[in-house]
Order: structure tokens, then C-alpha cells, then sequence
């Protein structure tokens, strides 16, 4: 038998004990949504070479509703999704809804590790937006693992040898919505469990795309009905590491980690695209490592 629903007083009221941040406990869940996120890239690619990103964005919505309901049925069922912070989940997903097609509209311009490059420029936007509104400590070690983490992505980038194209600049705006949109993730999980920010995401998104998806819908091939499916669950399931990865650890502490991807992407681009891997391009993931190794240094407290 289900528990009455609480008013939103009481479920403020009742808000989750905050749990002690422990980058060791936010390791797994960020290994979680690097593997997601690396497939994602691939199937994405795959599925815009016969449709349109809104349609993309919209099937991937519903789908993962779907593939989200056991989890809110362990929750407490569809009654327990209710939340005291609409707003909240409402900015962050017209936010995060933008990037993401910014991001998928980027992933059909210019290689895979450029776009995943491009797109860690995030975690400076993020620093400063998490330092400014979550009142998260600038110690020295996360300014250094931001810092070597951007050197390698430019690197791997070198955006001088060939000017900046398009496709750059609007991988470069996706950047910027995902800081935000982390920032936002990080407030919500002070008072809301993985489950319920997954739950929002993806009414909230559905219900954005469904006129821009129907009004450029054709019927998908079987081929990619399956590419669909993998980005669904690829898109769900890494949200729900990352938000869990929050509760864990620090906004600052967790996306430096993120740097991983570039060079995941840049071998999956190597093995399945023939995308190029130089010299710079393995000095840049040095760099990305060695910024990742002082992020998860442990600090004394104060």
C-alpha cells in the first residue's frame, strides 16, 4: 500500500539528509555515464543520417520514459514523481532541451572527438557558475584539473590550424547549456532523488519537441528504430548516473572527471570512422588524465 501523498510543505519539509561527498562513491556512477554517453555519440551519428534531430530528440523522450518506469515504479509509482520545485525543473530542462540539440545538430558538422572537445570548455563555465551559485570552495587542485583538462582539449582541437566553422560554434553553444543545465541538476538534487530529475527531463522534453518532431516526422527504418532505442537508453540511463553521481560529490569534482570522454570518443571515432589520433592528440589525453588525477586528489579539511 502507497503512502499518502504529502503536500509540498511537508515534502520540503521531509527533504533527503545530505550525504557526505565522496569523490570514491561518485567514481562508478561517472564510469556509468562515460560508457553512455561514448555510445550515445554513435548511435546519434548514426540515427541523423536518416532523421532529423527533433524527431531523434522526441522518440528518444518517449522511449525513455518507458524504459524509466521501473524505476518510478520502485520509486513509489507515478503519485511520488510529484515535485515541490516545477520551476526548477522546468529551467533546466528548456535549458538542457536546446543544448542537447545544439549538441546533435554539431555530431553531423565535424568529427566525433572535435565535438566532445569543443564541448569541455563546459566544465569552465561550470566552475564559476557552480563557485557563484552553490557556493562550491575554489580549491587549487580543481582550478589545476580544469586547467590541464582545457589545455589537452585544445590539444586535441588546435581550432588555429584551421579557423573556427560552424559546426565548432554550435558545439560551443551546447557547452554553455550544459554548464547551466549541470549547475541546475546539482541544485536539484539537494532536495530530489535521481529518479523524479530523470522523470521531469523527460515529460518536460517531450512535451517541448512533440510540435518540432511532428512537424518533420517520417517513419524511421527498422535499422534505425534500433539506433533509437540506443540512444533512448543511452540518453536516460547516463542522466541517472550523473545525477547520482551529484549526490555524491561536488559539480566541480564530477565534471572535470567527465574530461575521460574526449578521449574515449576520439578512439571509438578512430575504430568505427577512421578519424584520425596523432601526436597532439595523445599529449592532449595525457593532460586530460593528469587533470583528472589531481581533481580526485584528497584535501585536508579546514
Amino acid at each position: 500500500m502507497k503512502t499518502p501523498l504529502a503536500s509540498p510543505t511537508e515534502a520540503l519539509a521531509q527533504q533527503p539528509v545530505v550525504k557526505p561527498q565522496s569523490a570514491t562513491k561518485a567514481v562508478p556512477w561517472m564510469l556509468g555515464w562515460l560508457t553512455l554517453m561514448v555510445v550515445m555519440a554513435v548511435a546519434g551519428r548514426q540515427a541523423t543520417r536518416e532523421l532529423n534531430v527533433f524527431q531523434i530528440m522526441e522518440v528518444r523522450s518517449l522511449i525513455g520514459l518507458l524504459l524509466l518506469s521501473p524505476l518510478i515504479w520502485t520509486a513509489g509509482g507515478w503519485r511520488a514523481m510529484r515535485t515541490a520545485r516545477p520551476f526548477l525543473h522546468l529551467a533546466r530542462n528548456m535549458v538542457h532541451y536546446l543544448a542537447q540539440y545544439a549538441w546533435l545538430l554539431a555530431l553531423t558538422m565535424i568529427p566525433l572527438a572535435q565535438l566532445v572537445a569543443l564541448e569541455f570548455t563546459m566544465p569552465i563555465w561550470t566552475l564559476l557558475l557552480a563557485a557563484a551559485f552553490l557556493a562550491e570552495p575554489l580549491h587549487r587542485w580543481k582550478v589545476a584539473a580544469v586547467a590541464l583538462g582545457v589545455a589537452g582539449v585544445f590539444l586535441i582541437v588546435r581550432p588555429a590550424d584551421a579557423g573556427v566553422s560552424p559546426g565548432q560554434l554550435i558545439a560551443l553553444a551546447s557547452a554553455v547549456g550544459f554548464a547551466v543545465s549541470v549547475t541546475l541538476v546539482k541544485l536539484a538534487t539537494q532536495t530530489e532523488d535521481a529518479t523524479k530529475i530523470m522523470f521531469w527531463m523527460l515529460i518536460i522534453q517531450s512535451m517541448l519537441g512533440l510540435l518540432p518532431a511532428l512537424s518533420v516526422w517520417h517513419w524511421p527504418s527498422v535499422a534505425v528504430w534500433g539506433w533509437l532505442v540506443v540512444i533512448a537508453f543511452c540518453g536516460t540511463f547516463s542522466h541517472y548516473c550523473m545525477a547520482r553521481a551529484m549526490r555524491h560529490a561536488q559539480a566541480t569534482v564530477i565534471v572535470p572527471m567527465d574530461f575521460l570522454r574526449v578521449p574515449l570518443t576520439a578512439l571509438a571515432g578512430w575504430a568505427i570512422y577512421a578519424e584520425r589520433i596523432d601526436l597532439l592528440m595523445v599529449l592532449g589525453t595525457g593532460l586530460i588524465l593528469a587533470g583528472n588525477l589531481l581533481n580526485l586528489r584528497r584535501l585536508p579539511n579546514k
